[in-house]
């Protein structure tokens, strides 16, 4: 854990851990969407917020299908930190999913559906592997 991190309350407590990246800036988003596309991965951008009982009740599970699919990018934004950048997503409600492959918008679930983000990352990675990159 850096110093910053130390320093933070643990409100995003929850919403991290496994292999999920929590965005606390654009320039972060950036970093890590090039990382992704270099790499041909495919992201799943949380939009949630850490007053949201939906996305703290999916949170665990999040953060489970993070270490169960190392080959997706899972990424967390609090839509509390971030307004602007999610009002460029046109997020409207939480928690909101992204799925993302090459920088494009592939998917998108809204609500904390556990088996429909299952079922979602589930086809999506049927997809990757019958797509030669």
């Amino acid at each position: 854990m850096t110093p910053k991190e130390e320093d933070e309350p643990d409100n995003h407590n929850h919403f991290v851990g496994g292999n999920v990246n929590l965005i606390t800036t654009k320039d972060v988003w950036d970093q890590k969407m090039s990382e992704a596309m270099t790499q041909h991965k495919v992201v799943i951008a949380n939009f949630s917020a850490t007053w949201c009982d939906p996305c703290k009740s999916i949170a665990p599970f999040y953060v489970e299908l993070s270490v169960k699919h190392p080959s997706i990018l899972f990424m967390t934004i609090d839509v509390d930190e971030l307004t602007d950048f999610s009002k460029q997503w046109e997020v409207k409600a939480t928690p909101t999913f992204y799925f993302l492959r090459d920088g494009e918008q592939i998917d998108k679930l809204v609500g904390a559906n556990k088996q429909e983000l299952e079922k979602k990352i589930i086809n999506i990675l049927e997809d990757s592997n019958a797509t030669p990159h």
